[in-house]
């Protein structure tokens, strides 16, 4: 029971309605067929037994016109030969006819039935149709509805994954938080030798700043002895050169 029970609901999960339909017309279709081509049967028979009837009757005629001219002959005898071969004619037309009329009927109730069928299919395969049509919308309404809540298998997968990146993303950025604050107050040492903390960045820049004052300082005084040099070098030449130019300016006395 629990197998059978098991069974079902797979083969319940696994159905298609729209699969089931389609091969129950399909089913439909063939057991009209099968109607159709027991109509076609039975009015076969019924034009072979026709056919039969008459040539009997054309056999039967012509057997009472023999007797009719054996008997204006006074050929009595033949007469009545042909009388009774064309009383055992009748007797088979007789039968024919019987066999034909059942015939008949049969292929009446045949084409009525093929009618109703062909009627009950047609109504089937419209019905089919809106059920497939109304099915299918369901079917695209509900995935929207499970995509849109979530609950699909497709969108919960998603949804778990963008959970799981969420939860990692966190878990690192929590970490990198807890690392930077742990090599700030000095608890973690830095083995590449490039982090340092709060007072030794203090420290650095108070030295970095001393020794710029220290350098611009000696650039000051640097440029402040160069101009002192430069001033007492331009005032020893002014002097040199007016005590050249002094013997040059005394006037001369020619020799009388």
């Amino acid at each position: 029971m629990i197998f059978r029970a098991k069974a079902n609901k797979a083969l319940d999960r696994a159905e298609d309605p729209r699969e089931t339909l389609d091969y129950s017309y399909q089913k439909q279709l063939e057991l009209l067929q099968k109607v159709r081509r027991g109509v076609a049967d039975v009015a076969t028979s019924r034009k072979r037994l026709e056919l039969q009837l008459n040539q009997l009757q054309q056999q039967s005629s012509k057997l009472e016109d023999q007797g009719r001219k054996a008997l204006a002959l006074g050929r009595e005898d033949l007469a009545r030969e042909a009388l009774s071969r064309r009383a055992a004619l009748q007797q088979q037309v007789t039968d024919l006819e019987t066999q034909h009329a059942t015939l008949q009927g049969e292929e009446e109730k045949l084409t009525l039935a093929a009618q109703r069928l062909q009627a009950k299919v047609d109504a089937f395969r419209t019905k089919k149709e809106t059920i497939k049509a109304t099915y299918t919308a369901a079917q695209a309404q509900t995935r929207i509805g499970e995509a849109f809540s979530g609950i699909s298998e497709e969108m919960g997968d998603v949804g778990l994954a963008i959970q799981r990146a969420e939860d990692k993303t966190a878990q690192l950025q929590a970490r990198a938080g807890a690392i930077d604050e742990l090599l700030a107050s000095g608890a973690l040492d830095d083995q590449s030798g490039m982090h340092k903390d709060d007072i030794q960045a203090e420290l650095d820049r108070l030295s970095g700043g001393t020794d710029v004052e220290l350098e611009l300082q000696r650039m000051k005084a640097e440029l402040a002895g160069g101009s002192s040099s430069s001033q007492q070098a331009i005032e020893g030449g002014n002097g040199q050169s007016q005590s050249q130019q002094q013997p040059q300016d005394t006037p001369r006395f020619d020799k009388q």
